[in-house]
C-alpha cells in the first residue's frame, strides 16, 4: 500500500503547500479504504482546508502545490489555466527513439470515460481536442531512453498517449502499451513519468517559486 507522510512536504508557509506524490497514490477520491493525497493532508492539517490545484494520475510520481486558502488556490488555479505555472515531467520510454532529438507534437485526442483511456484521432473528429506537448530526448541506454517533457495543453492522458502513439511508449504503461511488448524488467514495476519541477508565483508575495525533485521510480536509475 503507498503511504504519504509530513516528510513527502517539500515546502510550506501560510498560503500554500509542496509536495511530493507517490507513484500509485491517487491525488483525489481514491477507493474506499485507499488512502488518496488529499485526504492525507486534511489529516496532517487537523481538517483545516487545503485546496487542489493540479492532478497527476495515480500512477505518476511528481510535485504538486495546494492552497491552504480559498483566496491562495483561486490565484494559483489561474496561473495553472492560463499557462503562467511551468511544469516539467522526465520520462523513461521505450520504443523506437524520434530521429529528431527535440520536437513538438500537436495531436488530436479524444477520452473514452467507460474504459478511462484516451486515443488519438483526427482534427475533423467534433469530439477531438488539440494536445500540444514539446519533447527532448536526454539518453538512451540498450532498450530504453530518458526524454524531458513540457506540455502546451492539459489533456486526458496526454503525455501517455501522445507518447505511446509517436512510438515511444512510457515504462510499465500497460494501459498504453500492449502487455505482450512489455519488457520483463518492466513487470511490476511503477510508470515511468514524474512531474520533476514545479514553478509559479507565490499567489501572495507574487514572488517565483521553484521546485524540483528526484524520481523514485527504478526505471530512472539507469539515468540519474
Amino acid at each position: 500500500m503507498v503511504r504519504w507522510s509530513a516528510n513527502d512536504i517539500i515546502y510550506e508557509d501560510e498560503q500554500i503547500l509542496v509536495c511530493r506524490k507517490h507513484s500509485g497514490m491517487a491525488v483525489q477520491s481514491a477507493r474506499i479504504g485507499q488512502m488518496d493525497l488529499e485526504s492525507g493532508l486534511k489529516n496532517y492539517r487537523k481538517g483545516k482546508y487545503i485546496g487542489i490545484v493540479q492532478r497527476l494520475d495515480q500512477p505518476v510520481e511528481g510535485i504538486l502545490v495546494f492552497g491552504k486558502t480559498p483566496q491562495a488556490t483561486a490565484a494559483l488555479n489561474k496561473q495553472h489555466q492560463n499557462g503562467a505555472m511551468k511544469k516539467e515531467y522526465l520520462a523513461v520510454f521505450t520504443g523506437t527513439p524520434a530521429k529528431e532529438a527535440r520536437g513538438t507534437w500537436e495531436d488530436y485526442l479524444v477520452k473514452d470515460g467507460k474504459t478511462n483511456t484516451s486515443r488519438v484521432t483526427g482534427k475533423q473528429d467534433r469530439l477531438a481536442k488539440k494536445a500540444v506537448l514539446s519533447y527532448e530526448i536526454l539518453d538512451w541506454k540498450r532498450d530504453r531512453g530518458l526524454a524531458k517533457i513540457q506540455l502546451g495543453t492539459g489533456r486526458h492522458h496526454q503525455i501517455r498517449v501522445q507518447m505511446a502513439h509517436h512510438g515511444m511508449p512510457l515504462w510499465a504503461d500497460g494501459k498504453y502499451k500492449k502487455k505482450e511488448e512489455l519488457l520483463e524488467e518492466e513487470q511490476g514495476t511503477a510508470i515511468g513519468l514524474c512531474a520533476w519541477r514545479l514553478e509559479f508565483a507565490h499567489p501572495k508575495t507574487g514572488k517565483k517559486m521553484k521546485f524540483e525533485m528526484q524520481p523514485e521510480g527504478v526505471c530512472f536509475r539507469d539515468f540519474l
